[in-house]
């Protein structure tokens, strides 16, 4: 019996241990003052550059690509440059094969000598059309016949003799009357020849420009995006084709280059032609491209319930380093305050009335941190500028 009180004593007093370590222990922590911020949420007002903006999304793009189509139907015989190779204006890309339209320019420059040489045969008959429309023979044949007949009245020639002088002068003019008759047919003859001597000219001009087109140059400098043929490709001429030709290869300019991005329509209030930019690419995390914005579209695209404009930022690309098609991002900076106080934007209160505070470590307080009023300045989505309230170096609370 009294070890069954022993035992039930000792449990009694372990019970009452417990419970004045637990009160003990709850008081201590509660009245622990709430300094001890975990350090993970405390971070320092800094001062550094801080800049307002809009990111627009998009592709690098050259400000002058061209596609290359041929003027000449024709297979290519030889390609002279690859893809990424840079080329000037004029400079050789592709030959096409000359074989069937050199022969075609020799049968044209055939075709030309044969109608100079009817010309040449034209004008000659017509030469002689001329003379013999003028009457040369017939006065020649007059005076014959009047000396014949002043003769045939001396009785020096015989009347046959003045016959014939009289029948000359008869086919003279018959001769005359023909010739006159035949002056309009022949200076026809002549206009048809030299009109077939210009059509052969055409001929002749339109085959050697055939075969200046199977010459394929670059229309300017820049460099081999794409090249969309190889050795022994058919190519359809743009001529005859339009826009269904053969796709050769496409140029671009890569000295200045831009990227075609879109800007949200509440955003889109805020950018203004000339504005700066920086273009950052995934090849060059670490460097920034300097760019302005040259083009605004005026016309909204909605998708997805959301409208957008497109910009264009224009970014001088000199050395070469930026290629067509690199994503970018074209950061346009609407405002940039240089060497500010700024803090993160999670350290950032604000109450109903928009107004911003910022909690900063009160070890002296219940609570350990206490409310300060600040005046906020630009903001970039990830810092803010503190305008006033708050010094450099001084510790705020993340929220």
């Amino acid at each position: 019996m009294a070890r069954k009180k022993s035992r039930k004593f000792i449990i009694l007093f372990l019970l009452l241990v417990v419970v004045v370590a637990a009160g003990v222990y709850t008081v201590s922590v509660m009245s622990r003052p709430a300094s001890e911020i975990d350090p993970s949420r405390l971070t320092t007002v800094q001062r550094g550059d801080l800049a307002r903006s809009v990111v627009a999304i998009g592709k690098i793009e050259p400000v002058s690509k061209v596609d290359i189509k041929s003027k000449a139907n024709g297979i290519i015989k030889e390609i002279k440059v690859q893809i990424g190779d840079l080329v000037q204006e004029g400079q050789i890309l592709v030959e096409l094969d000359k074989e069937n339209l050199q022969a075609r320019l020799h049968e044209a420059r055939a075709a030309l000598l044969g109608a100079q040489a009817n010309v040449k045969a034209a004008q000659a008959e017509l030469e002689k059309n001329k003379i013999e429309a003028e009457g040369v023979d017939v006065a020649f044949a007059r005076r014959n016949r009047d000396r014949a007949e002043q003769l045939a009245k001396d009785g020096l020639i015989p009347q046959q003799n003045l016959d014939d002088a009289r029948l000359a002068v008869d086919i003279a003019v018959n001769r005359q009357r023909a010739a006159q008759s035949q002056l309009t047919v022949t200076q026809a003859r002549v206009a048809q020849a030299e009109a077939s001597v210009a059509q052969a000219e055409a001929a002749v001009e339109r085959v050697q420009e055939e075969l200046s087109n199977a010459t394929i140059r670059a229309p300017i400098k820049g460099m081999v995006l794409s090249r969309d043929v190889e050795l022994g490709s058919p190519v359809s001429s743009i001529l005859n084709m339009g826009a269904g030709a053969t796709l050769v290869m496409v140029l671009g300019d890569i000295r200045e280059v831009f990227v075609r991005g879109k800007v949200d329509e509440a955003d889109i209030g805020l950018v203004r032609l000339d504005q700066p930019a920086r273009i950052r690419v995934e090849t060059f995390k670490d460097r920034p491209f300097a760019g302005r914005v040259t083009q605004l579209s005026p016309l909204g695209v909605e998708k997805d319930n959301v409208v957008s404009f497109e910009v264009r930022v224009s970014i001088d690309n000199a050395g070469g380093e930026l290629r067509a098609n690199m994503s970018a991002n074209a950061e346009i900076v609407l405002e940039e305050h240089k060497g500010t106080l700024t803090v993160p934007e999670k350290a950032v209160i604000y109450d109903a009335q928009r107004n911003a505070f910022v909690e900063v470590p009160a070890p002296d307080t219940k609570s350990g941190k206490e409310r300060r009023s600040v005046k906020i300045g630009v903001s970039n989505g990830t810092r803010t500028e503190i305008v006033q309230g708050l010094t450099e170096g001084q510790k705020v609370i993340l929220q």
